[in-house]
């Protein structure tokens, strides 16, 4: 398997057993929105694949919880940071849990991990890459000779684009904080003075604590990459003299009309709108579809066309699972085999989502053709479904199952609406078909009989 890799720019082989993966989450100070949620589900599917291929995969997630945007908003709201912040991880749980999102091997807060961050600030100030100001203690940016090897930016270059820096006390307007003094809560005692960390240090306390000095693949949004992980690494190399991450993979934004999201511009969509719109497979599907470096569009008519490309998935679903009889497989076989083969081949090519659905889909689209055709068996089924369903456990989609009781009630009323059919009851076997409708069950007529699926109920499909 190879993922390109922003730092070397070029495709790397992830031949590790073992895999740590360090994603930068969010700072919980508003709601997630379709953006996070595309970096998030990107991941999550990086980690499925994985763990299917046998790898032991240690992932960590972070949440940013003590931050200026979310002392901003408390103030906004009369309230204390804190309750904020716990607030929105609340509500970051109850959105990604509903998205299918697996929860991290630990999701580290920044306010439990104080300790760990003044310790590698003491490290930073001991070896001369940090120093004491009037305001903080700040990184010393000049002293890290490879600063700038991740963005491929120049120092010479920042320095000239630089704005005035707000604190005349750094000795450099390129140099970060690591600890900012405040007497403002939250806040916490250290041995310069009473504050709270900058956004960067944190990020890489926990790295070193959870993953060690080396792991495989560090992550996140492409407008984290400068300057958020260009400073992780000038932080923690400067301490362990290794580099942070052997692997660092980045992901587009999402734009909407071919605009960035912005509070400015009113355009941001929250996860959780999407979800009460679209629900969790449409919007796994949207992020998905494109190539995972590169930026995609949210458009209502890209939504619409994932919907559809959803319930034929549905479909095929429920076509094998209420198939029977026995016959030849050859067709099923070798569609199963080349659909197999493509979907590995793309996510093992710089981890190609969108060619993978276009492997699944094929799957998909060679089950119905088979059910059209009145040619579905159990046999084929048998051969089909568990493909379809590692495809589906990989992707992290979710098609609405039934239970046995469920099953013997729907077919209950079928045979009732079927024998009032017979009897010419037409307006009471209409009534019997709206029941069975009422729970999101379509029936799909075939030539010599009538099956049906439970589908996803999605508020914008009505």
């Amino acid at each position: 398997m190879k993922i390109y890799n922003t730092l070397n720019t070029s495709e790397q082989n992830i031949t590790a057993n073992d895999i740590g993966i360090y994603l930068c989450g969010v700072t919980v100070y508003d709601e997630s929105h379709i953006g996070h949620a595309r970096t998030i589900i990107i991941f999550d599917v990086l980690r499925r694949y994985l763990e299917s291929r046998g790898n032991q995969v240690k992932f960590v997630q972070n949440f940013t919880d003590v931050d200026d945007k979310i002392i901003n908003k408390a103030n906004a709201e009369g309230l204390h940071p804190l309750e904020i912040s716990r607030k929105y991880i609340e509500h970051y749980f109850e959105d990604f849990d509903k998205l299918n999102i697996k929860r991290a091997t630990v999701h580290p807060k920044a306010t439990e991990h104080i300790s760990d961050i003044i310790n590698l600030i003491k490290k930073l100030i001991d070896s001369g890459y940090a120093y004491l100001s009037l305001n903080g203690v700040y990184y010393s940016v000049s002293k890290f000779a490879e600063y700038g090897k991740l963005s491929k930016r120049k120092t010479e270059d920042l320095i000239s684009g630089a704005r005035i820096a707000v604190d005349e006390t750094k000795n450099d307007a390129l140099d970060f904080a690591l600890w900012k003094f405040s007497e403002t809560e939250p806040n916490w005692p250290s041995p310069w003075g009473k504050g709270r960390p900058g956004w960067h240090i944190e990020c890489s306390a926990m790295s070193l604590k959870y993953l060690g000095e080396e792991f495989e693949i560090h992550g996140g949004g492409r407008d984290l990459i400068f300057p958020h992980h260009e400073n992780e690494i000038a932080q923690t190399e400067a301490v362990t003299k290794k580099p942070l991450a052997k692997l660092w993979m980045h992901v587009g934004m999402v734009t909407i009309n071919g605009e960035k999201m912005s509070k400015s511009l009113g355009n941001i969509k929250s996860v959780r709108h999407v979800l009460e719109n679209w629900g969790p497979n449409v919007i796994r599907l949207f992020c998905l579809s494109g190539h995972y470096s590169k930026a995609i569009d949210y458009a209502e008519e890209m939504l619409k066309e994932n919907l559809i490309k959803w319930r034929q998935a549905e479909t095929a679903y429920y076509e094998m699972i209420m198939s029977d009889g026995v016959g030849p497989i050859d067709e099923i076989s070798s569609i199963v085999s080349e659909c197999k083969n493509e979907f590995e081949s793309a996510l093992n090519s710089d981890f190609n989502t969108s060619l993978a659905l276009n492997a699944f889909f094929k799957l998909v689209k060679g089950i119905n053709r088979i059910a059209a055709s009145e040619s579905m068996t159990q046999s084929i089924a048998n051969t089909a479904l568990p493909e379809f369903e590692h495809m589906l456990d990989i992707l992290g989609l979710q098609v609405q199952k039934i239970t046995e009781q469920e099953r013997q009630n729907i077919t209950d009323m079928l045979k009732q609406r079927e024998t009032l059919r017979a009897q010419k009851q037409y307006q009471e076997a209409d009534k019997i078909r709206d029941m069975i409708s009422a729970q999101n069950i379509v029936l799909l007529d075939h030539k010599n009989k009538t099956i049906w699926m439970k589908k996803e109920k999605i508020p914008a499909d009505s």
